[in-house]
C-alpha cells in the first residue's frame, strides 16, 4: 500500500521524523484494513488452515481493550469497493498475484502472509460485539480518514505510507510503533497510556530544505503509488539528475525525488519542470493523469463525522450512481460486503486466493452458482447502464471474475441467473416478505426448509451451506471432513453451556469436551504437515459459506448471520480430521450428551444431501453399488448416532432440551457480553 519505499525510508530516519507520544484520553481514527491485516499477521496466528477465527477475535478484543483502558475512543474506517475509475486495477491484480505466490508458499511449508477468507467479516463482527464505532466507505477510505482526523484534530493509526503525504493536524501513528500490548502507567496516577510514535510532516519537510508541504502529493505520484503506473515516468527519471544526498543508494528514488522537488516553490512549477523531460505529444496526457492522482491527497467531501454522530452517510460519488438508498445504508454499516458494490457498480469481482491446492481449480468455482444468483439480484438496479465499463451491451448479463488459474490470475466471464420478476427489482428487494426471501435463499443453496427445522437458528445458515457444499462433486469430501466440520461447529454451544448458570453436571462434561477440542487444535500446530486435499476441501466450504453469507445479507438476513468466531477454526477441523482416523465421533462426544445430540441433528440434516460414496466403507468408494444413497446402519464403523431409532431425536423426552430452545441463543448472547 502507499508509496513504494517511503515507509522504510522514514523509519530509517525515525529520530528525525517521529516524536514520542503517550496516547490517552483522545479520539483516534483507525485504518481498519491496515489494522486487521496487522493483527492477523503479527499475532502468531496459524495461517495455513484457513483461519483460526476464534484466536483472531481474541486478539482484536485485547487490542480494543487496551485502547479502552487508556480512555482512547477508536473510530474504525474500512475501505469499501474498488474505485469506479478503476485506476487501481493494475495494482489490485499485482497484489492478487502476490497473494497466490504467498498462498502457494504456505501450502508447501514455506512462509508467507495470506489473510483467511472470512477475516474481514470476523473483524466486523468483533467490532459490533465490542461496540466499537465503525463505517465502511463506498470506495477507498484514505481521504475520508484524513478529513475526519483533521475535523476532530486527532491522530490516525495505519500502516499506509500515504498518511506521510496527507497534512494531518495531529499526525500519523504507524501501527508497528503503536505498543498496545505494553500499557504504561502515568506517574502517581491510576491512568494508563499507550507508547507510540507520531510522524511529523513538518520535521519531514524541514529535513528537505524546508520544502513546501503542497509538493508532497506530486512527489508521491512521481515516486509511484497505487494510483499511478505510467511507464513514461521512467523516461523522466532516467533523464533528470536526482541528487542523492549522503545516505547512499538504499532509497535512491525516494531521496533523489525529495531533494529534487524541494527546489521548487509550488506544485505548478515542479510539474512544469517534470513535463520538460517528456516528449511534447505526451505532456498533456501525463499532466492530466498526474493532476488527477494528486487530487487523491486533497480533502474529501464525505463527512464521516455525520455518520458517527447521526448515522448519516453521504457520498456524492455513490449518490451519482443512483443506487437504492437501502443498499448505500447497508454498505456504510458494513451489512453488505464491498464484493456487492464491486459487482453492482463495476460488474467485476475479485475472488481471493486461499491456502489451497494450486494444482486444482480454484476453490471459488464451487460457489459460482450462488454468485450467479447474487449477480441476478443486482442486475436490475436503477443505476445507469453505462456505469459498468466492463459490461458488454450485447451480453447484459455478463460479469467479470478475477480468479486464480494455476499460479496466475485470469478474468473469466460469468453470466447472471435471470430471476422471476417478483423479486428482480433491487430497489424493492427489502419489501419482499421474510418467507419469500428465505425461500429464495434456500432455493439458491438447494436445501429444503424442512431439513433445517431441527437445527438451532444460529446454525441454520452454516448447515444449509454445508448441504450445498456436499451436493457438489468438486468438493470430493470424505466422511471425516463432514464430521470434522460439524464437530467444529459445536464450539459455540459448548461455550454457551460452560458459561450458563445452573447445575454443574452438564457444564463439567462440556468443559471436558471443550478442553479436548483445544488439545486437538494445539496438536495441529506448528509442525504438522498440511494435507493439501483436506485444505482444498475446507477452502471450498469457506467459499460456499462466504457467498451464502453475502446472499443472505443481500436478502436482509432471512436466516440469522452466524457468529464466525467459533463456527470455524482451521487448526481444529484439520486436527479433528487426523484424530478421527483413530477415534470415533461417538466416543469423542460421549462426555457431553447435550452436545452429542446436537451433533446428531446437524449430521442428520446434512447426510441426506451427501453423495452415497461418503458412507461407503473404506476401499469401496468406487463400487458400482454406490450409485444410490445408503442409510447409515448401526454396524457401520462411522456410525455417529447413539440411538437405534432416529425418531427419538425429535420425539418424547429430549436430553437436547437446552440446545433446541431459544435459551441457547440467550446463553450465547450473554456469554458474548462477558
Amino acid at each position: 500500500m502507499g508509496i513504494r519505499g517511503l515507509m522504510s525510508f522514514v523509519e530509517d530516519h525515525s529520530n528525525e521524523f517521529f516524536t514520542d507520544l503517550k496516547l490517552q484520553d483522545t479520539k483516534i481514527i483507525i485504518d481498519g484494513y491496515a489494522l486487521f491485516h496487522r493483527l492477523c499477521f503479527n499475532s502468531d496466528l496459524e495461517l495455513r488452515y484457513g483461519g483460526d477465527y476464534d484466536s483472531f477475535a481474541d486478539v482484536v478484543q485485547k487490542f480494543f481493550e487496551s485502547l479502552f483502558a487508556c480512555n482512547i475512543c477508536p473510530y474504525v474506517v474500512l475501505d469499501g469497493g474498488c474505485d469506479i475509475s478503476d485506476k487501481k486495477l493494475t495494482t489490485l491484480k499485482d497484489r492478487a498475484r502476490e497473494k497466490i505466490q504467498a498462498a502457494h508458499s504456505l501450502s508447501v511449508g514455506g512462509g508467507g502472509n495470506v489473510c483467511p477468507l472470512l477475516i474481514r467479516e470476523v473483524f466486523i463482527q468483533a467490532l459490533v460485539k465490542l461496540q466499537v464505532c465503525f463505517v465502511q466507505c463506498f470506495s477507498e477510505a484514505d481521504r475520508d480518514i484524513m478529513t475526519l482526523a483533521n475535523h476532530w484534530n486527532c491522530p490516525v493509526l495505519s500502516s499506509d505510507s500515504d498518511f506521510c503525504i496527507f497534512d494531518l493536524k495531529s499526525g500519523f501513528c504507524p501501527l508497528n510503533t503503536f505498543q498496545w500490548r505494553n500499557l504504561n502507567t502515568v506517574k502517581d496516577t491510576q491512568s494508563y497510556y499507550i507508547p507510540a510514535k507520531c510522524f511529523s510532516i513538518d520535521a519531514f519537510c524541514n529535513h528537505f530544505s524546508n520544502m513546501n508541504k503542497a509538493l508532497l502529493p506530486l512527489f508521491a505520484v512521481l515516486c509511484g503509488n497505487d494510483h499511478v503506473n505510467l511507464p513514461i515516468m521512467e523516461t523522466f527519471l532516467s533523464k533528470v539528475h536526482l541528487p542523492l544526498g549522503s545516505k547512499g543508494r538504499r532509497h535512491h528514488r525516494v531521496m533523489g525525488l525529495l531533494n529534487w522537488i524541494s527546489n521548487f516553490d509550488d506544485p505548478t512549477e515542479a510539474l512544469d519542470n517534470v513535463l520538460k523531460y517528456l516528449p511534447k505529444k505526451k505532456r498533456e496526457n501525463v499532466k492530466e493523469v498526474l493532476c488527477c492522482a494528486m487530487e487523491e491527497y486533497q480533502q474529501s467531501s464525505v463527512k464521516l463525522q455525520d455518520f458517527f454522530q447521526s448515522g448519516t452517510y453521504v457520498c456524492p460519488e455513490a449518490l451519482n450512481l443512483g443506487l437504492p438508498e437501502w443498499v448505500l445504508v447497508s454498505l456504510a454499516k458494513g451489512q453488505l460486503s464491498p464484493f456487492i458494490s464491486d459487482a453492482l457498480v463495476l460488474r467485476r469481482t475479485i475472488l481471493h486466493t486461499q491456502v489451497e491446492n494450486m494444482q486444482q481449480p480454484n476453490a471459488h468455482r464451487i460457489s459460482q452458482p450462488i454468485r450467479q444468483i447474487i449477480y441476478g439480484l443486482l442486475l436490475n438496479s436503477s443505476h445507469p447502464e453505462d456505469i459498468s465499463q466492463n459490461a458488454m451491451p450485447s451480453q447484459p448479463l455478463a460479469f467479470n471474475e478475477v480468479e486464480r488459474i494455476n499460479k496466475n490470475i485470469k478474468t473469466s466471464i460469468v453470466y447472471a441467473v435471470q430471476l422471476p420478476k417478483d423479486h428482480s427489482d433491487l430497489s424493492r428487494l427489502t419489501e419482499l416478505s421474510l418467507a419469500r426471501r428465505q425461500t429464495l435463499l434456500l432455493e439458491a443453496l438447494k436445501v429444503k426448509q424442512v431439513v433445517l427445522e431441527s437445527i438451532p437458528t444460529f446454525l441454520k445458515l452454516p448447515i444449509a451451506v454445508s448441504c450445498y457444499w456436499l451436493q457438489h462433486t468438486e468438493a470430493k469430501a470424505k466422511l471425516y471432513h463432514l464430521q470434522a466440520l460439524l464437530l467444529g461447529m459445536l464450539m459455540e454451544p459448548l461455550h454457551a453451556i460452560i458459561n450458563s448458570p445452573g447445575k454443574e453436571d452438564p457444564r463439567a462434561g462440556a468443559k471436558m469436551l471443550y478442553e479436548e477440542f483445544q488439545k486437538v487444535k494445539e496438536s495441529a500446530r506448528p509442525s504438522a504437515r498440511l494435507d493439501l486435499d483436506t485444505a482444498h476441501i475446507f477452502c471450498q466450504w469457506q467459499c460456499c459459506l462466504q457467498m451464502g453469507m453475502y446472499l443472505n445479507q443481500l436478502l436482509s438476513t432471512p436466516l440469522p448471520e452466524p457468529d464466525l468466531t467459533r463456527l470455524y477454526s482451521g487448526s481444529l477441523v484439520h486436527g479433528l480430521c487426523q484424530s478421527l482416523a483413530s477415534t470415533s465421533v461417538e466416543s469423542l462426544l460421549s462426555m457431553c450428551p447435550e452436545v452429542k445430540q446436537l451433533y446428531e441433528h446437524l449430521f442428520n440434516a446434512t447426510r441426506s444431501y451427501a453423495p452415497a460414496e461418503l458412507f461407503l466403507p473404506k476401499g469401496k468408494s468406487n463400487s458400482k453399488k454406490g450409485g444410490q444413497k445408503k442409510k447409515i446402519t448401526g454396524r457401520s464403523k462411522n456410525r455417529v448416532g447413539t440411538t437405534s431409532d432416529t425418531r427419538n431425536w425429535y420425539e418424547g423426552s429430549n436430553r437436547f432440551g437446552l440446545l433446541m430452545t431459544e435459551n441457547l441463543e440467550e446463553h450465547i448472547e450473554a456469554s458474548e457480553l462477558e
